[in-house]
């Protein structure tokens, strides 16, 4: 058990996106008619009670609906995440996001920044102008997740979990308690002020920001395998030009027999094609005799956000 007083030095900087947690409801019932990404990121931390006694700094990166998160978002956010993460007196990052998203941006961050000291994503699933506004909450755990003292990598902080960037994926639609990690499990449990960790936080090898510098990013795609699927979408994102498609199979990553021969159309073409599964938990598991490889543990979402890394990262070689 840990607590959250015994954190490092430093500041934390909260760099904000918008999302539900800015969001704002003419009604303080309404938990579904608001308008998401109103609030500004200043005004949502001077609400809250304890912060303003906290080195913190704010930085309004976007200010946006997650549900419209694009690239040109990610690559201004992962800059300045790696901007502040160089300073020596920056103890951790807070990045605010809307729940739509938040799986992707957070796995992109890891794989590409896989920082050597907390980099936090908090968001909310009621807006700020709820009688149950969870954002409070989350953004003051998010804060003191942050200053840890020895955590590194990027994680989820929503209604008292932890949550590693590379197992996340949002569960329910309108739930508080919102997120999960699959067959992974949670990283830990934050408990009347206490952090109890379960296991360890994200690690690894960071690709480098560099990898996003580029004029166009490969364009992937992802479809879904379903009864009565066709081929139909697979040869129009051909003739679009599409880099990348990631098929949402049924159960352990099958395939409707149409849409396998159209990838297999697309692969012979030279477009990456990865099998991935719609089922919410539990990955592919690979088979000796399969014709397309597969995600692995990687939900249809994470795979699209690798295989556009690793498309990326082909194009740096070449280069």
């Amino acid at each position: 058990m840990q607590s959250f007083p015994s954190s490092a030095p430093g500041r934390v900087v909260i760099l904000a996106t918008g999302g539900t947690i800015a969001g704002t409801a003419a009604q303080p019932l309404d938990v579904l008619g608001y308008v998401a990404a109103q609030v500004g990121i200043e005004e949502l931390v001077a609400a809250l009670p304890g912060l303003d006694e906290q080195p913190l700094e704010t930085e309004q990166v976007a200010q946006l609906d997650s549900k419209d998160m694009d690239i040109e978002v990610w690559r201004a956010l992962v800059l300045r995440a790696r901007h502040h993460l160089a300073r020596p007196d920056v103890a951790g990052i807070v990045v605010t996001h809307g729940t739509d998203t938040l799986e992707e941006t957070a796995y992109l961050l890891q794989r590409v920044l896989a920082p050597s000291k907390p980099l936090v994503l908090t968001a909310a699933m009621r807006p700020s102008t709820s009688l149950q506004a969870d954002g409070p909450q989350n953004l003051i755990d998010a804060v003191n997740v942050a200053r840890v003292a020895g955590a590194s990598g990027v994680v989820v902080v929503m209604a008292g979990w932890l949550h590693g960037a590379l197992d996340v994926r949002k569960t329910h639609t309108h739930r508080l308690d919102a997120f999960g990690c699959g067959d992974a499990g949670p990283l830990g449990r934050i408990d009347a002020g206490r952090l109890r960790r379960v296991r360890d936080w994200p690690h690894g090898v960071a690709l480098g920001a560099d990898v996003l510098d580029v004029d166009r990013w490969p364009r992937v795609e992802i479809v879904l395998s379903h009864a009565g699927a066709s081929g139909a979408i697979v040869d129009a994102l051909l003739a679009q030009g599409v880099d990348g498609i990631v098929a949402a199979g049924t159960g352990n990553g099958t395939l409707h027999h149409a849409l396998e021969a159209a990838l297999l159309r697309a692969k012979a073409e030279g477009v990456a094609v990865w099998r991935s599964s719609r089922v919410a938990d539990g990955g592919v598991l690979s088979a000796a005799d399969a014709v397309l490889p597969d995600s692995g543990p990687l939900t249809p979402v994470q795979a699209r956000v690798e295989l556009i890394l690793q498309l990326l990262q082909c194009r740096s070689v070449r280069a």
